[in-house]
Parts: structure tokens; C-alpha cells; sequence
């Protein structure tokens, strides 16, 4: 554990009251949003100082989902950052907006968290994790280098920072200066704390007066026991955020604290991606309504920009601040606070929020020295060639097209699975598999193709496996899937690009199977899609077995789809997709879609094909 000799922290053995919120009354699904809707949200009232009360304005700062974007840089790209609504991205950005909020309002009156997801996402949350593991080298990660360089006084854990295991977590936990907090990421089977669950930070307040004490509490996602099951199974649980956060707030009042800040990687939908046998996943509005005594909630796990929401505490009608501010450091949250002393202890009289945009600063230069030779050192990586391919492969059209290029991910898979169960009784069994697009702008060049082109169509950090379904649950899985598609009438304009993403569903969640072949009729309703399901020219029947590569996080239950949580699993080797393909298109020297890319997929109307 990091020295913090000007905190107070808590010990874990505090016996803290029972929560007299049940679970029951926290899975509420859909119908969270309505409730939601009527609990407030709006402008918070002004509370107003009495005369002769001192007041002291502070600040406190919040990032969430850096997702391991160091500097304003691409690596897929390999330029400096750029989109459409011209952000820029990175830490080294976030610290230029942070030195500009501590020279305004003064050093010893700002503070600032961050809500977590920030060692995986980019090639340099890879690269020093699995190429050049800082677990081996005994380097400082690049991420737990800028975060000290900038100064944190906090960080709450997402669900991200378990991708790579918990040794890999500790040790990076063990790099930072400042505490990893996640009160409801407890050992398994009990309620103690695995790791830190609030930290108190005094505050300088001016001459004469006491110093103002600020209390974070850290939650993470409960979805962590699904998305990195086979990283946490039997040795980390995770709680309900809202019942956790009942637990201990009250503990954080006993201690005197004077503002209570919750750091929670939790987007405020009131919604789950999974079903209702774990917590609520996007549990932050939730929180503000349902536990008394929360001034601030810094929330992050949705990648939305959410620069300032309040929501009224139903049990004592204060309303609580919230931020979430937008992803990779694109933007900075700052909630503004006004507290008066009056009679020996400090209240909150006014609270407000905003975000500022990091394309409003350049690169922090001390920032970019921390991580220079790294950053470098994943440059130079990511533009290694792995291969050469015989014409362009696009994934443009991957989301309503079978393509070449997400054929390739297939392809690998496959191959990888069919060698590696070679001898075993499934070997008898055909193989297929399962990939969906992750990334419109993904594009292999005629030519060499790197390992940014690679890393730029496999953007997730995801394993391979393999399960056994029947014919039966891979047509429930394809229905489940084409949930994707908006129902399209058989005469209506051909207009792709509109037809999905329906009930939300990303991009990611639209998987497709090769080796079978299958129509997608989206003129039908939902769960009455599916049509021709066949393997090589004869109908899938019901009992039919098949070995499905798929990665973890789908084998995990990540997206909700049918069976595949419950397969039996019959390969497991711990290998990285991406590595995988890195390592075949190595092998082979050459993509040439003429060995691989089959057309087993289509779309059709009533029957026709749109294409």
C-alpha cells in the first residue's frame, strides 16, 4: 500500500450499519429510467452562507476511461489524435487542463479522482502488458508514471483494470502514489474489501480554520464478474453499488467527513447489458437517488460526456452533483463547491459542475517526457510488418456484409481451435466461429499489412476459446444477434448504413458465424429472423454439435447471448486473438482472401437478398 501520511484511512475493520436497501429494489431493468426521470434531475437550488459565515470555494477534478491513451496519438493510425468534432485525447492534455484549474483556484484547494478503466485500451495498454510486461521488466507503466507526474489524489478501478489478471493489477496498484479504491471488489465469499474503499484528503483552508475533510468512496462495475470471470473466479467478488455505498458512507461521516465525493465507474442509465441475476451495471443515478449523504459522484464506464446532472436524494430531498466526463481524456470534470464555517464544522452551501476540453490546451510537455521512450517503443512495434495482402480488405461494410476482413479474424480462429484439439474427442466435430465488427475503419492495405493494421481490427484484448453448441442454440444465438437490425420493409430504400444498431445494440454485439451457412431476413420481427441455417449444404438439425471458437468475453456472458456462458468449454489456452492473427498472418507471409473468405451470410427481405 502507498504512503499517504496526509490522509486518514480507514481501516477495513470498521463495522459499518446495514443498509436498509435491498437488492430486490435495486434490479430494476427498464424500469429504472422512468424512475430515474422523476427523481429530480435538474438545477440545483443555490444554499445561501449566513452573515459572518467564512466561505471557501474548492474544486474537485475527475477523469474516467483514459483507457491507457498516454499522449494526443493514434496507433492505429499512427498520427497525432483526430475525429470529426475535432477532441483531442491523453493524459498529457488532461494535466495542461489540471495545471490551468489548480492555478485558479489554488493548489491547496483542488483535488482530483478518476473513475477508472485506464490501463487497457490502446497499444501502449498492450504492449506493456503482454509484449514487454512491466510484471517482468520491473518497469513503472506508463500509465502509473503519468498518474503520479499529474499528481492524483485517487483512483477508482474499472472494470478494465482486471484484464490482464490480478497480479498485473497489484502491481500496478503498487506503482501508483495515490490509493486504488473499489469498496465493493471484496475476496470472495465475504464482504471484506479487496482493495482500499474510501481515502480521506485534508484540505488547507485559509488561516484559522480547520482544514475541510473530503472523503472518496471507489466503486467498480459488477460486470466484472462476467467480462473477466476466468481472471476473478473464486477470488474476487463483486457487490451491489448502491448497497456498498450504503454500507460506507456512514462509516466515512463518523470519521468527520465534511464532503463526501463517490468515484464510481458506472455509467446513469439505471440499465444492465446482462440480466438481472447480478447488480445493476450502470448503477450512478441510482446511487445519488438511494443513499443519503453523497455531495459528489464522478461517474465514467459509459464514454458519454455528461457535463453536469443533478439528482434529488429521495430519503433527504438534497440533491447530489454528478459528472461523467468524456473518454480518453478528452474531457476534464470540475465541480465547484462552496462550503461556510459556522459553529465549529464546515456544510456544503452551493455546488455545481462543468467539463472542460482538452482541445483547448496542447500536450503538457513534463507529461510527454514521462512516457516519451515508451510511447517510442510502441510505435516502433505497432509499424512491424506481419504480412503482405494481395488487394485491400475493408471493414467499411462489416456491420450488413459478409467481408473478407472479418473473415480473416474467423479464419484464424478456426485454424487455431482445429490444431489445438486435435486428438481430443471434439476433434470429430466441425468447427466454426464466431466475430463480430469492432471497428468500421478498420482497413488491411494491398501490401504489407502491420501490427497496426491488426491491432486496428481486433481493437479488444480478448482471448480465444471454444465451446460445444447444438444446432438448436446456434440458431437462438443467430436470433439474438440479428437483434441488431431495425425490421426493414421488403420495398424500402437500400440504405444500409440506417438499418443498425437497433435497441442500442454497439456494433461489437452483432456477431457472425462462419462455416455455416444462414439468411437474415430483416423484413420479420425480431426472433424470427434466421432462415436456411445450414452446414455444408444440409440443414442444421436441432442436436447437431459443433465446436464454436469465440473469445472470453463472450464465452463469459459479456452481451447477454444464449447458451454460450453455459457450453461446455473444450478449448482454453489463454491466447490473445490479436497475437493470434499477428502470429498466422507471420506464418504465412501472405493474406490473399481467395484462401479464406467465403460468403456464408447475407441479408434479405422477405426471402430476396438486399445485395
Amino acid at each position: 500500500m502507498p504512503d499517504h501520511a496526509s490522509d486518514d484511512l480507514t481501516p477495513l475493520t470498521d463495522d459499518p450499519p446495514r443498509s436498509g436497501i435491498s437488492r430486490r429494489t435495486l434490479l430494476v431493468g427498464a424500469s429504472a429510467a422512468s424512475v430515474l426521470a422523476a427523481a429530480g434531475w435538474g438545477a440545483a437550488p443555490k444554499a445561501v452562507a449566513a452573515p459572518g459565515e467564512k466561505v471557501v470555494k474548492i474544486a474537485i477534478m475527475g477523469t474516467s476511461d483514459i483507457h491507457s491513451n498516454a499522449l494526443n496519438w493514434d496507433y492505429y493510425k499512427d498520427a497525432a489524435y483526430t475525429d470529426s468534432a475535432k477532441n483531442s485525447i491523453g493524459l498529457a492534455r488532461v494535466s495542461s487542463l489540471v495545471n490551468q484549474v489548480r492555478a485558479d483556484v489554488g493548489r491547496e484547494r483542488t483535488l482530483l479522482f478518476d473513475a477508472g478503466d485506464t490501463i487497457q485500451g490502446t497499444p501502449l495498454g498492450f504492449y506493456y502488458a503482454t509484449v514487454e510486461p512491466v510484471t517482468t521488466t520491473g518497469a513503472i507503466h506508463p500509465m502509473a508514471a503519468q498518474f503520479n507526474a499529474i499528481g492524483y489524489d485517487a483512483v477508482a478501478l474499472g472494470n478494465h483494470e482486471f484484464n490482464y489478471g490480478l497480479d498485473f493489477l497489484d502491481n500496478w496498484i503498487s506503482q501508483l502514489d495515490a490509493p486504488a479504491l473499489a469498496a465493493n471488489a471484496v475476496y470472495a465469499g465475504t464482504t471484506v474489501p479487496r482493495f482500499e474503499p474510501f481515502v480521506i484528503k485534508n484540505m488547507h483552508a485559509g488561516p484559522g480554520l480547520p482544514a475541510i475533510r473530503v472523503g472518496v468512496l471507489g466503486l467498480t462495475n459488477p460486470g466484472v464478474v462476467i467480462w473477466d470471470k476466468a481472471n476473478v473466479s473464486g477470488r474476487v467478488d463483486v457487490l451491489d453499488v448502491v448497497e456498498t455505498a450504503a454500507r460506507w458512507v456512514p462509516v466515512m461521516r463518523r470519521r468527520g467527513v465534511d464532503v463526501i465525493v463517490v468515484s464510481v465507474h458506472a455509467g446513469d442509465s439505471g440499465l444492465s447489458s446482462y440480466g438481472s441475476d447480478l447488480p445493476v451495471e450502470n448503477a450512478a443515478g441510482l446511487l445519488a437517488e438511494q443513499v443519503p449523504d453523497i455531495d459528489v459522484i464522478l461517474f465514467g464506464h459509459a464514454h458519454l460526456d455528461k457535463p453536469e446532472v443533478f439528482v434529488t436524494n429521495t430519503q433527504t430531498g438534497q440533491q447530489v452533483v454528478m459528472s461523467e466526463p468524456a473518454k480518453w481524456g478528452q474531457r476534464l470534470s470540475v465541480f465547484d463547491l462552496d462550503l461556510a464555517f459556522s459553529r465549529g464544522t464546515w456544510k456544503v452551501v452551493s455546488k455545481s459542475a462543468h467539463s472542460v476540453n482538452a482541445n483547448t490546451v496542447e500536450d503538457d510537455p513534463a507529461l510527454v517526457a514521462v512516457v516519451k521512450a515508451q510511447h517510442d517503443a510502441v510505435v516502433a512495434y505497432v509499424n512491424t510488418a506481419v504480412a503482405t495482402s494481395t488487394e485491400v480488405l475493408s471493414a467499411a461494410e462489416s456491420c450488413w456484409k459478409d467481408t473478407a476482413i472479418l473473415d480473416y479474424v474467423n479464419h484464424v480462429q478456426v485454424e487455431t481451435v482445429t490444431q489445438a484439439i486435435a486428438g481430443t474427442p471434439e476433434a470429430s466435430l466441425p468447427v466454426i466461429s464466431i466475430a463480430a465488427p469492432f471497428n468500421r475503419a478498420a482497413t488491411f492495405p494491398a501490401g504489407q499489412v502491420t501490427i497496426k493494421d491488426v491491432a486496428g481490427l481486433y481493437i479488444y484484448d480478448n482471448t480465444l476459446m471454444a465451446s460445444v453448441l447444438t444446432g438448436a442454440q446456434i440458431k437462438d444465438y443467430l436470433e439474438y444477434s440479428a437483434k441488431y437490425f431495425q425490421k426493414v420493409a421488403p420495398d424500402a430504400p437500400v440504405v444500409p448504413e440506417t438499418w443498425t444498431n437497433a435497441l442500442n445494440t454497439p456494433d461489437y454485439n452483432y456477431d457472425q458465424f462462419s462455416g455455416v451457412t444462414y439468411d437474415v431476413d430483416i423484413s420479420q420481427d425480431q426472433g424470427f429472423r434466421i432462415l436456411n441455417l445450414a452446414y455444408g449444404g444440409v440443414a442444421v438439425a436441432p442436436d447437431q454439435q459443433f465446436v464454436v471458437a469465440v473469445n472470453n468475453y463472450r464465452q463469459s456472458g459479456g452481451g447477454g447471448f444464449p447458451h454460450i456462458a453455459t457450453a461446455p468449454v473444450v478449448y482454453n489456452a489463454q491466447v490473445a486473438i490479436r497475437e493470434a492473427i499477428v502470429a498466422f498472418a507471420s506464418a504465412a507471409g501472405e493474406i490473399d482472401p481467395a484462401d479464406f473468405h467465403v460468403v456464408n451470410w447475407q441479408l434479405v427481405r422477405a426471402g430476396t437478398p438486399v445485395f
